[in-house]
């Protein structure tokens, strides 16, 4: 019985695999990348007066199409430092962007508080 060359074989058990953030074109911005742009706006923002249930289902939708988006990271961050108030971005509703960016500052306050504290100690020394 003949059997396909080895070369064949390993090709065809190769996933196709996405390109990594930083071996993408740099010249290209990376919302030329973005899944969502092949897709309705309205999964991402929210229309005027929109029932809590539809909301939560919209919301969700789109986060599924976030989370197979390959320039994932970048959006969120583009939200979070815009900061974006509206929408869905980067798998994140504008509520926990909010959270997000809460957080960020409170951890950075404790990581200034815990600086000046090392320098009094070693001041102290």
């Amino acid at each position: 019985m003949l059997q396909p060359p080895p070369s064949s074989l390993q090709v065809a058990a190769v996933p196709t695999q996405r390109v990594p953030v930083r071996d993408r074109d740099q010249d290209a911005p990376w919302h030329t990348e973005a899944v969502c742009r092949r897709d309705e706006a309205g999964l991402f923002f929210a229309p005027s007066k929109e029932p809590t249930a539809a909301r939560l289902s919209r919301e969700e939708a789109a986060k599924r199409v976030c989370a197979r988006c390959p320039v994932m990271v970048e959006c969120r961050e583009h939200a979070l430092l815009q900061p974006e108030p509206y929408g869905v971005w980067g798998g994140l509703t504008a509520a926990e962007r909010r959270v997000v960016l809460a957080r960020r500052r409170r951890r950075e306050v404790e990581l200034k508080n815990a600086a000046r504290t090392t320098g009094r100690i070693a001041a102290a020394g």
